[in-house]
């Protein structure tokens, strides 16, 4: 079997790693959390269109599935998970914990690289993942952590710790949740169909406009709410 490496859709998938990458070194050398959250958003939108533009020249195959995970492990799995353990000394501390305890507890935040490896894992063996998510996606997450970490080093943002700990933990548990949470895969440009989709991008815009810096977090938690909501009724239109 002839196996083509350098496809679009895979250097565009290559362009997701290289970015996730050089989001490690803004943290961990500059401490540059603006410049690791603009990277992960090219990310993103390399993983978007990587998929897309996969669909658009029929060129989908095994190889950029497996490479596609494994770009989103470093991107949407290992930077969030590193901006919360690189913010989380720069955090005050609410409670009475001795410092050795408190230095441990920051590994904590790597929580989210084992859930996003299962998350993802699970997603390519999955075959009812095509036109929903079953959990939260991992660049959302990666989005919401990274965003959560430039505002709390800014001081945009008031955060203990313990908090932020708790935020990890949330984030880690919801990647790997029976929530079903609906794609942006629009069919067609009709309503019919994409009433969720317009509704929310209707929403987004909205929620840019008003909370600008604070928006990331506010529109992730809004997608996870409609989602959890959506899902809720459509179980218990299923068990009537």
């Amino acid at each position: 079997m002839k196996i083509r490496l350098f496809t679009i859709p895979n250097m565009l998938t290559l362009g997701n790693l290289l970015c996730g990458s050089a989001a490690v070194v803004a943290l961990l050398l500059h401490s540059d959390y603006e410049l690791a959250f603009c990277l992960i958003i090219a990310s993103a939108v390399c993983d978007f269109f990587d998929g897309f533009t996969a669909r658009l020249l029929k060129s989908s195959s095994p190889l950029g599935v497996q490479l596609d995970s494994l770009a989103d492990m470093v991107s949407f799995g290992l930077v969030p998970s590193m901006a919360l353990f690189c913010v989380y000394d720069a955090l005050p501390q609410m409670l009475n914990i001795a410092d050795n305890v408190a230095e441990m507890m920051r590994y904590l935040t790597f929580i989210i690289v084992a859930f996003s490896a299962l998350r993802l894992a699970k997603f390519n063996i999955d075959d009812t993942q095509h036109a929903e998510f079953c959990g939260l996606p991992t660049p959302a997450n990666g989005l919401f952590c990274l965003s959560i970490a430039m505002l709390a080093a800014s001081g945009d943002l008031a955060l203990s710790r313990e908090v932020l700990l708790v935020v990890a933990v949330i984030m880690a548990v919801l990647l790997i949740s029976p929530i079903r949470m609906f794609a942006l895969k629009f069919k067609g440009f009709g309503w019919q169909g994409n009433e969720i989709r317009y509704i929310f991008l209707l929403a987004c815009v909205a929620i840019i406009a008003v909370l600008t810096r604070m928006a990331i977090p506010a529109i992730i938690g809004l997608y996870v709410a409609i989602s959890t909501i959506r899902w809720s009724v459509n179980r218990k239109k299923e068990q009537e």
